[in-house]
């Protein structure tokens, strides 16, 4: 079985052995661990059952301002401080929604065919995934900002819904570009979540995103593929209404936050799970034994009937043990060894 097939099989909630695994990381990470194994080109994720690539504006770093970043949608990140992976934006472009004039740009699709057709070219035996970040909520307050983009859910309907139609068929158009090509499954990346609850709450979600979301998960749906979400933060009061709109996947499905073995309970039979291993508690202050123990615990909870991708709840911070990183490819890849 190859491990696209394994993961066609995990997501279709059929159970596989070895559990179809997967980890990436954050920039420094990577650097810190790099720096640690002694090999500069080191690409320990090869061994992994996915292969995808994400879109989300592509960031281009400014020629004379270093750790600056512009992306297509014309916002600037900075990274060069506290946030080096994703940034910090610094010019909100819709301060006013009612007085705005912003206009979408015209999306690099050529340079979006050569990405998935790249991403195609290394896949391998991979599950293959388009992913599209920033979609939606994101977009939107990357646009206006954080506090912008709420209180405008409440004040200005009539025009916060036109900006989040905007976003859906920008993205629409993207999805269909990835939907041409022989991928597994598409990825959005939104994420909706604080540690307790959702950021804008259940209501406004569902008036706001849920139906634009739906479109987007349809598109994909229509092609035979699976749709994989990905919103850090607590989104259970929401996981009927993603199975009701077609979600296949959830991620990330971090323990810190949820009770992993009452969610598979209520919800295993109809939502694959991807992650599971804690980056904020397990893997940045357990001791590599823990680890292993923890990495083996989660698997065991939520491999039986399928439906599970095994997996850090996150990329890879910089705060995680380079030691502890290999203890939980250990158990992965050794699965007959630590999986009762």
């Amino acid at each position: 079985m190859t491990r696209r097939d394994a993961v066609r099989k995990a997501l279709s909630h059929q159970e596989v052995f070895p559990v179809p695994y997967h980890a990436e990381f954050t920039q420094k990470a990577l650097e810190r661990f790099t720096e640690y194994t002694g090999c500069p080109d080191i690409e320990f994720t090869k061994d992994g059952f996915l292969h995808y690539f994400q879109y989300w504006g592509w960031p281009a770093e400014l020629e004379d301002r270093p750790g600056w970043f512009l992306d297509e949608f014309g916002v600037l990140w900075n990274r060069s401080g506290v946030d080096k992976d994703i940034g910090v934006i610094e010019n909100p472009l819709i301060p006013d929604i009612e007085c705005s004039g912003y206009r979408f740009p015209a999306c690099d699709t050529l340079r979006l065919r050569r990405d998935i057709q790249s991403m195609l070219d290394t896949r391998e035996d991979r599950f293959a995934i388009a992913g599209f970040g920033f979609v939606m909520f994101e977009r939107a307050w990357s646009l206006m900002g954080m506090e912008n983009a709420l209180m405008s859910m409440a004040a200005y309907p009539a025009e916060m819904s036109a900006l989040l139609d905007g976003i859906c068929d920008y993205f629409l158009e993207l999805v269909d570009i990835a939907l041409e090509y022989d991928i597994d499954g598409v990825y959005f990346g939104d994420d909706w979540g604080q540690q307790r609850g959702l950021i804008m709450g259940p209501a406004h979600w569902r008036r706001y995103i849920k139906p634009r979301m739906a479109k987007l998960y349809e598109r994909v749906k229509s092609k035979g593929k699976y749709v994989i979400q990905h919103s850090c933060g607590d989104c259970h009061e929401i996981f009927p209404d993603l199975i009701e709109i077609g979600l296949d996947c959830y991620q990330t499905f971090q323990p810190e936050i949820y009770d992993i073995a009452e969610m598979k309970r209520l919800y295993g039979n109809d939502l694959a799970f991807w992650g599971g291993i804690s980056v904020q508690q397990a893997l940045p202050n357990m001791t590599p034994e823990k680890v292993r123990r923890e990495v083996a615990r989660v698997a065991e909870i939520l491999r039986p009937g399928g439906g599970f991708i095994l997996a850090p709840s996150h990329a890879l911070t910089y705060d995680i043990p380079p030691e502890n990183i290999l203890a939980m490819l250990e158990v992965m890849r050794n699965q007959e060894k630590y999986l009762k």
